[in-house]
């Protein structure tokens, strides 16, 4: 299987198509690709019975794209940590060379570098990090954007994807920081959270990818 398509299935199951149908339009966001190139490759995923696809509500991982995407987010995340916890890389540049290592990693190497690592729990972005063999099952979580204005929420997750990650880092938004919702601008403008210390204006397209715990 190719890296690209790997990085769809892989995409797909971030966005919670394990349990429910992804929109063409949220692949669209996550990839930052044309909506023309989602449309064909998921055809294509469909044709490898790695995805089911409803005309208007989205895709879905069948069971052997649900267990190939478990594989690949498995060592995608404890590279990582890894990257992170001990080369000293910071969460929004570990992307990249997480995907290089994640698909010449194998198996055995995988086993180890958990162990090494005392079999973390979770990635660097809040992602779950899987065991050997289980399915990633993220915990159901909403967007930033489904919550209305006074509500109290912390940052729990936000999809790994660079450009997203970068934008987090230059609104110095972070992994577990608690804000209230102070204001939601219209058609789809930024959605505005404070707390005691800063005061950030989120992008809707980045709100979007964000998944909040509601306190």
């Amino acid at each position: 299987m190719t890296p690209n398509r790997e990085d769809y299935l892989k995409l797909i199951l971030e966005l919670g198509g394990d349990t429910k149908k992804v929109s063409n339009k949220q692949i669209v966001s996550g990839l930052n690709i044309s909506a023309a190139s989602v449309s064909e490759m998921i055809t294509k995923l469909v044709k490898e019975q790695l995805v089911e696809h409803s005309p208007y509500q989205g895709a879905q991982l069948t069971e052997q794209g649900l267990q190939k995407a478990s594989n690949l987010i498995r060592k995608h995340r404890l590279w990582e940590v890894f990257l992170v916890q001990h080369l000293n890389y910071p969460w929004n540049t570990v992307h990249d060379d997480a995907e290089v290592l994640e698909h010449v990693t194998s198996e055995e190497l995988a086993d180890r570098l958990e162990d090494y690592l005392n079999h973390p729990q979770s990635c660097p972005h809040g992602g779950m990090i899987p065991s050997n063999q289980q399915i990633v099952s993220e915990r159901e979580r909403a967007n930033l954007t489904d919550y209305p204005v006074g509500t109290k929420v912390r940052i729990a997750r936000v999809i790994d994807e660079r450009e997203l990650l970068d934008y987090l880092v230059s609104i110095n938004l972070n992994i577990t920081e608690e804000f209230v919702i102070e204001e939601i601008a219209a058609y789809e403008g930024p959605i505005t959270i404070t707390n005691s210390e800063k005061k950030i204006a989120v992008s809707y397209k980045a709100a979007s990818t964000i998944f909040v715990d509601k306190l």
